[in-house]
């Protein structure tokens, strides 16, 4: 069953966001196996994360090379909401 896990930290400005993505891409995790669907929404300056991974598995294997360039950018997520996903409707 697949899981939604939302974001939302008080402190995750845009730039340090694209920062994550790049130290992501060059560390070859930037579309990691497992996640279904990713997005970034911008709200009072801060980025949140909503992701919908395949299982708490693949989502916790991520997150060993995650966490380590959150904390490098001096970002801390928080623990996410985390939910089974009901359904999903592309388009």
């Amino acid at each position: 069953m697949a899981l939604g896990f939302y974001f939302r930290s008080g402190s995750f400005s845009p730039d340090q966001y694209d920062q994550a993505i790049k130290q992501l891409e060059a560390a070859d995790a930037g579309a990691p196996e497992g996640r279904l669907h990713h997005v970034a929404l911008e709200s009072d300056g801060n980025v949140q994360v909503f992701d919908i991974w395949e299982s708490q598995e693949a989502f916790e294997a991520f997150g060993a090379t995650l966490l380590p360039i959150l904390s490098g950018l001096g970002v801390d997520p928080g623990q996410p909401m985390v939910a089974p996903v009901h359904n999903i409707i592309d388009g």
